[in-house]
């Protein structure tokens, strides 16, 4: 996918976000499934805090050349994720070395606010990217190494897997409340 396209599928991702976060009431939006499954206010703070802090940011230092190297390809995993355009289908475990602390929601207005900044540092992006080389690249634990332009499609697909861990929750949430 060009970065335009990129673009195009985040945006539609994010529009979708905001208009699914006043769909929960105050208490729905901090419920959790069980123990070991987050609520909607932790999959909001994960996806934002993901991607403002850890994909926008490698992009960037790929744009910038640094904390990186110049070549480096990507395993076998993030072969498959970029053909595929997509993670697996499944939820995914993190590994217990990579796992960071348990995510913690805001208020729900406070991911409008996130959601616009996404957008924004989107589109600075994505009129970056298209003039890089892709040549310098940050190291993905669990695909490798990644450009820019990489880290940039990464953070989409990452959006849209997101929505499959959505779909469980609201389903749980309603099966709750009736």
């Amino acid at each position: 996918m060009d970065t335009h396209e990129i673009q195009t599928a985040l945006e539609k991702s994010i529009e979708y976000y905001k208009k699914s976060l006043f769909e929960y009431s105050s208490e729905q939006f901090v419920t959790k499934p069980n123990e070991q499954e987050w609520s909607i206010g932790q999959m909001y703070e994960h996806i934002c805090m993901s991607a403002l802090y850890f994909f926008f940011k490698r992009a960037n230092y790929c744009l910038e050349q640094r904390n990186g190297q110049i070549g480096g390809d990507k395993n076998i995993y993030g072969e498959k994720q970029f053909k595929y355009n997509s993670f697996p289908p499944t939820q995914l475990k993190i590994p217990e070395a990579l796992k960071g602390p348990e995510p913690v929601s805001k208020a729900q207005e406070d991911y409008l606010v996130l959601l616009d900044q996404i957008m924004i540092q989107g589109k600075i992006l994505a009129e970056r990217i298209p003039a890089d080389r892709g040549e310098y690249k940050c190291i993905q634990p669990a695909f490798g190494w990644l450009n820019a332009h990489e880290w940039f499609w990464l953070n989409e697909q990452h959006f849209r897997h997101h929505l499959l861990q959505k779909a469980r929750i609201d389903s749980f949430l309603i099966n709750v409340n009736n």
